[in-house]
């Protein structure tokens, strides 16, 4: 990202991993998935092979997708060293994230190696580069647990305000089956002062109760509805009633949405709904209940806005 000229403040930027872009630049975007993913937890369902990751790039592209946010935190099989080549040959832009997800993901020896100066890490894949020398993230990404926050989910998220307030970047929240939003706010923006607008709550699909929902948009939060076509989830069929309560009240401009491919065999390329899904039906449907120019804002201007920041001010922010 070239420097301001002097006398002028940067303009918020959305940082891809080929680097810093104007926020409009960034098109129609999935607000929060996964092309590469790996844990204990998904035993046999990693998300490591590189070109199925292009295959479902292009099928998002061919299906009218402009944008990824991977929402894949530290620790996690990132495989961030692939995903300048996968952007520049899909022509999709993709964000990469820095982070911590719950301590389950983990094996005890990494946590006892990170713990000690987390910000330090986030900041440094933020401003400099993952692993020192790849693409820097452009997003922090945490983790609620299951209506509650235990001691770990406290420790990571002091450490990612720590990291907002040196850099600017949005603080994406998976909210286990999409509960526990109103603690995370109460700790984010209440405790740790970040700024509401710099919150976005993962999930709320998962639990989809309206008044936790309007709560949230009040306070400022962005709200994430992502992971479409779940059969075990409320998802599809409530999502419609859930985003018309939001727009109705004022808070289109609050809505998120993506897809959270998590594992392999949830890829369209793998027989799933994978990404393509968000707009080849999930879209479709949600213009029939809501109008075609409110879903198209929930694509393009709100991500825009929610994944957007001030990186001048931050170490290294201007390079």
């Amino acid at each position: 990202m070239n420097r301001a000229p002097a006398g002028r403040p940067a303009a918020p930027a959305v940082r891809t991993v080929l680097g810093d872009i104007a926020p409009a630049a960034l098109g129609i975007c999935d607000a929060h998935d996964h092309l590469f993913l790996r844990s204990p937890q998904l035993p046999g369902q990693e998300l490591d092979d590189a070109e199925a990751a292009a295959a479902e790039l292009s099928a998002f592209r061919a299906a009218g997708g402009a944008a990824v946010i991977q929402w894949t935190p530290y620790g996690m099989g990132r495989r961030s060293a692939e995903l300048p080549r996968l952007a520049r040959e899909s022509g999709v832009r993709i964000v990469a994230a820095t982070g911590l997800h719950q301590a389950a993901h983990y094996s005890p020896e990494l946590l006892a190696r990170v713990r000690p100066d987390l910000a330090g890490l986030f900041v440094a894949e933020l401003t400099e580069g993952i692993g020192g020398t790849g693409p820097r993230a452009g997003m922090i990404k945490v983790a609620g647990g299951f209506h509650g926050l235990d001691r770990h989910a406290r420790h990571t998220m002091a450490a990612a305000a720590e990291a907002q307030r040196a850099t600017g970047a949005a603080i994406g929240v998976h909210l286990e089956l999409g509960t526990g939003a109103l603690d995370v706010l109460d700790l984010l923006c209440g405790t740790l002062a970040v700024p509401p607008d710099r919150v976005i709550l993962g999930h709320l699909n998962r639990s989809p109760d309206l008044v936790v929902h309007r709560t949230a948009a009040e306070a400022g939060a962005y709200l994430a509805f992502d992971g479409p076509s779940r059969a075990h989830h409320a998802t599809d069929w409530r999502l419609p009633e859930a985003l018309a309560a939001l727009a109705e009240a004022g808070f289109g401009d609050r809505i998120l949405l993506g897809g959270d491919t998590t594992t392999a065999g949830a890829r369209s390329v793998n027989g799933g709904p994978g990404m393509p899904y968000l707009l080849r039906r999930h879209r479709e449907r949600l213009e029939i209940a809501l109008g075609a120019d409110l879903v198209t804002q929930f694509l393009t201007a709100n991500p825009a806005r929610a994944f957007a920041a001030d990186w001048a001010r931050a170490p290294g922010g201007s390079r």
